[in-house]
């Protein structure tokens, strides 16, 4: 059974994934994880592809127990897997919830590597893994620090496991966009702590990007000239520096 496996299904660039595959490709069953089971299931009406919903919290450890029984039972062939799972809190770090600051690691770092993990031994020659990153993973982000600092775990993991397992024909890359128009904002964003949104873009073209980046053998995919143009400016320029504009364009 040769399938594909997305995390964060149920909404964003997750759900939007599974659009964008199941236009693409033919498999025996998309596999998609999320907590909502109604969002999981309307996908079944939408989508060419057989679709399972699979009805886990991937911040709680026993969802990863759960996903690898299944694996086991199932055998099946992960042609591609897709780790969009994840969430982010804007806000001055102290005056925010240290639980669900915690949770951000564990969905956007901990959760995707057990994903990866258990996924491999399951995937052959020619199979994919789009790890979401961010822009914020290039530099460090002030007043969005934790869900910086995970997508920079991204970015990093993802390089590495892709060198590791490239001599397996698997291909690993992390996608970086900038802001996108997805409900990412509706759980972000609780006070006006950020202020200055330079450009969006709509989930449809990141996913356009990064399917044909990856075609192309690319590690890492970065939608928008002025995205790529600001990833490497940030490879040169005083790190103190790249955080006091960022800062100065909250008005902090």
């Amino acid at each position: 059974m040769r399938i594909a496996v997305i995390t964060g299904a149920s909404s964003g660039m997750g759900r939007e994934f599974v659009y964008a595959l199941d236009r693409e490709e033919a498999f025996d069953e998309i596999w998609v994880i999320a907590r909502r089971e109604e969002r999981l299931e309307e996908l079944k009406a939408r989508c060419r592809n057989p679709i399972r919903p699979l009805v886990w919290d991937l911040q709680k450890r026993e969802s990863l127990y759960a996903y690898r029984e299944l694996l086991e039972k199932e055998q099946p062939e992960i042609a591609v897997l897709v780790n969009a799972a994840g969430f982010g809190l804007f806000g001055v770090f102290t005056e925010m919830d240290m639980d669900r600051q915690l949770d951000i690691i564990d969905l956007n770092a901990r959760a995707l590597t057990g994903m990866c993990h258990l996924s491999l031994p399951y995937m052959k020659a020619g199979s994919r893994i789009w790890n979401m990153g961010s822009m914020s993973s290039w530099q460090p982000v002030p007043y969005i620090n934790v869900y910086g600092a995970s997508k920079a775990y991204v970015l990093s993991f993802s390089r590495a496991l892709g060198k590791e397992v490239e001599k397996r024909g698997i291909r690993v890359m992390a996608v970086c966009p900038g802001w996108i128009t997805t409900e990412f904002f509706e759980h972000a964003v609780h006070d006006d702590t950020i202020q200055y949104y330079n450009r969006f873009y709509p989930p449809e073209q990141v996913i356009a990007k990064a399917l044909k980046d990856m075609k192309k053998g690319r590690a890492v995919s970065v939608l928008g000239l002025p995205e790529r143009l600001q990833v490497q400016l940030v490879k040169h320029l005083p790190t103190s520096f790249i955080m006091n504009t960022w800062c100065k364009q909250q008005g902090k």
